[in-house]
């Protein structure tokens, strides 16, 4: 992967909606999850998936990690739902 990119993964309905398991985001600069977030929901091929309606879940190279915290380039990101059952 280049430097300036991530590597994003989407996992159980999210990648349904989504219509991928995996996809690469360009990113020149650190920026914290919420705003890869946004950036995603900006993307023309997924503006049709409510981000925002899901209460996601998110991870950082493999840790469980907060909206606040910084994803820089290089790094891979995970989104998916939260875990039920029982």
């Amino acid at each position: 992967m280049k430097a300036n990119q991530i590597h994003i993964r989407f996992f159980a309905s999210l990648r349904e909606a989504v219509g991928c398991a995996e996809l690469v985001q360009p990113l020149s600069e650190a920026c914290q999850a919420a705003d890869l977030l946004t950036m995603l929901a900006n993307r023309k091929e997924l503006a049709a998936v409510d981000f925002a309606e899901r209460n996601l879940l998110v991870a950082i190279n493999q840790q469980l990690a907060g909206w606040q915290d910084w994803v820089t380039p290089g790094d891979e990101v995970a989104f998916f739902p939260p875990v039920t059952g029982g």
